[in-house]
């Protein structure tokens, strides 16, 4: 499968820049994966979507202020960190810029402690592929308070508008520090919209995915299956486990949101396979979701609108079929929807 039939045009205006003022006030692509059937609606329109027994899983990982940046102890050149993955300790694994000056030894400064010292201080110990760094930090008190303290939120490359609230790429759910970019389809919920839902009968359940390398790094091959997926730590506790495999017993639908909910669930899936109860759960995940991979767990999907030719595209793909995928992209571009993390959502069903 080439990696060019999950390619569409996306005119730049359509990429959103700033989050809207309400979080649920973005549109609502709807997605019958079985009729190929599309409506255009709401977010709020979520509500009639959802029934009694329903169980919508949400990622309440929290996304930490990862972007560092500083400056070369030797030449005073910036430089740049993208903290993804805490290894042991204090070192990390992390994306440098510009990595070609970033050479494993090299060391960098980041804030003044009003001595002219710096606050924290950087070692590069190793070189990976496509700027991957791991660094070893040097410090004086508490990690992540000078984390709050220094370092932005990473937004996508995509996005060029200055955040001016930090917590609006958090979502309303964000519980456990850990994640280099949000689960961004959870940005659309407020608190009571989510009473709403359980109001209604809508059962919440929460799974952690702390997202890391896989959401910034482009596909480099030709074809789909050469691709590989970083790893990503999930959690899944005993509380939330049962709620699920209620579900999967009564033959309850399981609604995702977002790819990350959806890949730690499928984790999940593999995990316990045929008669086994599902329990709770930790460890790494790199599963890749694209067309013929059939979805064990999760029924329904609440997403955003990916980049093209990204793995993101390929996962929804699977759950509803590239053509109909393709057209609902094409059909969401003609109607001006917003796309990517800020923007409007998409909910796949049956």
């Amino acid at each position: 499968m080439n990696v060019d039939q999950f390619d569409f045009e996306l005119p730049e205006r359509l990429i959103a820049q700033t989050p809207l003022a309400d979080r649920t006030a973005s549109r609502l692509l709807m997605l019958n994966r079985e009729s190929g059937r599309i409506d255009h609606g709401v977010f709020t329109d979520l509500e009639k979507k959802l029934r009694a027994g329903d169980v919508l899983v949400l990622n309440n990982t929290r996304v930490i202020p990862a972007r560092l940046l500083g400056s070369k102890s030797d030449t005073g050149a910036k430089a740049e960190l993208l903290l993804l993955k805490q290894l042991e300790g204090d070192r990390w694994e992390t994306l440098a810029k510009p990595a070609k000056r970033l050479r494993a030894g090299a060391v960098i400064h980041f804030g003044d402690d009003g001595s002219g010292n710096p606050l924290l201080t950087a070692e590069v110990e190793s070189e990976g592929e496509m700027g991957a760094r791991i660094i070893r930090f040097r410090y004086g008190g508490i990690f992540q308070e000078l984390l709050d303290r220094l370092g932005e939120m990473p937004l996508p490359p995509y996005i060029k508008e200055r955040l001016q609230e930090r917590e609006r790429y958090q979502t309303v759910y964000s519980k456990h520090n850990g994640s280099a970019a949000a689960p961004t389809a959870g940005l659309h919920f407020t608190e009571d919209f989510l009473k709403r839902l359980e109001a209604k009968g809508v059962i919440l359940s929460f799974v952690t995915l702390h997202v890391g390398l896989g959401t910034f790094r482009p596909m480099s091959v030709d074809k789909v299956e050469d691709h590989e997926m970083h790893a990503e730590y999930y959690e899944l506790d005993e509380r939330n486990a049962a709620i699920l495999e209620s579900a999967r017993q009564e033959g309850r639908r399981i609604v995702a949101v977002g790819t990350t909910s959806a890949r730690t669930l499928e984790t999940v899936a593999a995990r316990f396979e045929g008669a086994a109860p599902i329990e709770a759960c930790n460890g790494w995940t790199d599963i890749f979701i694209y067309p013929g991979y059939s979805y064990k767990l999760v029924d329904a999907l609440l997403t955003n609108f990916h980049l093209p030719k990204s793995t993101l595209v390929m996962l929804v793909s699977a759950l509803a079929g590239r053509e109909a995928i393709m057209n609902a992209y094409k059909e969401a571009v003609e109607r001006e929807y917003r796309f990517f993390s800020f923007g409007d959502a998409m909910l796949i069903y049956s």
